[in-house]
C-alpha cells in the first residue's frame, strides 16, 4: 500500500475543501438543517453536477467517473471538516453500492447514471433501529433484524404480479427527501425465511415518511411507514443480500471513519486557533503545560484514527481484507475526544448553542447511536476475527 496521495486525489480534496469554506459557514449549516430538506439543495447541485461526487465510486459505464471508495472517502472527509449537511453519505455509500451490487441490468441502468449526476437522491430502510445489524458493523447480519414476521418489522408478500411491503423503519438517513428507497424486507415465511430489498419510490402510494429530531441536526433521519405499498425487487430472489450488506457496510465504515476524521480534525484546530488567543493570568491559555498535553493527546489520537481510515478506505478499494468496523471505531473515538476536550478549552463559550464546538461533539454521539456504539464494533471485530476463541488471544 502507498500511503501517498494521487495528484488526483489533491485535487479532489483542494477542490472541495475550498468550495466547502465559502458555501458552509455556521450560519449557512444551520440555514440548510432547519430547512425542509435538511440540506442545501443549490450546494447539492454544486456538489454532485459540478463535482461529479455522487459518482465517484460508480463505474464509468453508468455515469459515474470510476474512481474508488478512497476518492469518495477523501470528499467525505471534506465534508467532515465542514459538517456539510449533504445526501452524499446515505445516496453513494450506502444506497448507491447495493444497486450495483444486486440490481439487474435494467435498474442499474435506469438508476446508477440519475444517482451519479445527482438528479436523483437514495436511502436505505432497515425495520426498526437496526442499521448498524443490518450492515453487519455490531452484529451478524443473517438473523431475524429484518422483522421475521413480527410487528416492528418491514414484510415482503407478492401480490398482483408484483410485491408490496407492510411496516416501519426508523433512523433512516436522508428518508424524508430521497427520491428512492432502498428498502430491507422480510419475505417467504416459516418455510423460506430472507430478508430481500426493494426499490420503492418518492410518490409511492401508502408510504408515510416523516423527518425526525436528530441528535446530530447536520445528518437529518427520517422514519418511514408502509402500508401496503407497491415494490420493485432489487436484482432477484436468490441474491445473497446479507452478503451485499456486510460488504457494503465495511466500506460505508470506512467511508464514514475518514469523514469522522476530517470533523474531528477541524474540531482540534479550532480549539488550537482558541487557545492561541485566549489570555488568562496575562497569557494565552495555549502556553501552559497542561493544556498542551491534553492537545498533544487528541492530535496523536487524530493522526492514528486517520491513518486507520485510511487503509479501511484503501482495503474496502481493493478487497483486501474488512476493517471498516474498527477503523470507524477509532475514529468516532478520536471524534468524540477532540470535540469534548474543545468545548473544556473553549471554556463557557464552547457550552453556548451558538458555538460549533457543540455541532462536532453530536455528530460524534449521532454517529456512534447510528452505527455503534464503540466497544460493540470493536467485540463484533473480535468476534469475526475468533480473537478470543478456546479463551485465549490468537497471536
Amino acid at each position: 500500500m502507498d500511503a501517498r496521495l494521487t495528484a488526483e486525489q489533491e485535487e479532489v480534496r483542494r477542490t472541495l475543501r475550498e468550495v466547502l469554506v465559502k458555501r458552509c459557514g455556521p450560519d449557512d449549516l444551520r440555514a440548510a438543517a432547519r430547512s425542509p430538506e435538511g440540506h442545501d439543495r443549490a450546494l447539492w447541485e454544486t456538489l454532485s453536477q459540478q463535482l461529479g461526487l455522487p459518482g465517484l465510486a460508480l463505474p464509468e459505464r453508468y455515469g459515474g467517473i470510476g474512481c474508488s471508495v478512497t476518492e469518495l472517502a477523501l470528499a467525505c472527509e471534506e465534508s467532515g471538516r465542514a459538517l456539510a449537511p449533504t445526501p452524499l453519505f446515505a445516496t453513494a455509500a450506502l444506497a448507491a453500492p447495493l444497486i450495483l451490487a444486486l440490481g439487474g441490468e435494467a435498474q442499474r441502468a435506469a438508476l446508477l447514471p440519475r444517482l451519479a449526476s445527482g438528479e436523483l437522491t437514495a436511502a436505505l430502510a432497515v425495520p426498526g433501529e437496526g442499521l448498524a445489524t443490518a450492515l453487519a458493523l455490531v452484529d451478524d447480519n443473517r438473523g431475524d433484524w429484518a422483522g421475521d414476521g413480527r410487528a416492528g418489522g418491514v414484510q415482503a408478500r407478492r401480490a398482483d404480479g408484483g410485491w408490496r411491503l407492510y411496516g416501519q423503519a426508523a433512523q433512516v438517513l436522508d428518508g424524508h427527501s430521497a427520491g428512492l428507497l432502498v428498502v430491507a424486507a422480510h419475505t417467504g415465511g416459516f418455510a423460506r425465511s430472507r430478508t430481500l430489498l426493494f426499490l420503492v419510490r418518492a410518490e409511492a402510494a401508502g408510504m408515510v415518511r416523516a423527518r425526525q429530531t436528530a441528535l446530530d441536526a447536520t445528518r437529518p433521519q427520517a422514519r418511514i411507514e408502509l402500508r401496503d405499498v407497491r415494490a420493485e425487487l432489487l436484482g432477484d430472489e436468490d441474491a445473497d443480500v446479507p452478503a451485499a450488506l456486510a460488504a457494503t457496510g465495511d466500506a460505508a465504515a470506512a467511508v464514514l471513519a475518514v469523514e469522522a476524521v476530517g470533523a474531528a480534525d477541524r474540531a482540534l484546530e479550532r480549539t488550537v486557533e482558541h487557545v492561541r488567543t485566549r489570555e488568562q493570568f496575562g497569557r494565552p491559555i495555549g502556553s501552559f503545560q497542561a493544556v498542551k498535553h491534553r492537545l498533544a493527546d487528541v492530535y496523536v489520537g487524530v493522526r492514528a484514527a486517520r491513518s486507520a481510515a485510511y487503509y479501511a478506505a484503501w482495503a474496502a478499494g481493493t478487497g483486501a481484507e474488512r476493517v471498516g468496523g474498527l477503523a470507524l471505531a477509532q475514529a468516532l473515538e478520536a471524534l468524540r475526544t477532540a470535540a469534548s476536550e474543545g468545548i473544556q478549552l473553549h471554556g463557557g463559550i464552547g457550552f453556548t448553542w451558538e458555538h460549533d464546538a457543540h455541532l462536532s461533539f453530536k455528530r460524534a454521539a449521532g454517529d456512534e447511536l447510528l452505527f455503534g456504539p464503540v466497544h460493540r464494533l470493536r467485540a463484533h471485530a473480535a468476534d469475526t476475527a475468533r480473537l478470543f476463541d478456546a479463551g485465549e488471544v490468537r497471536v
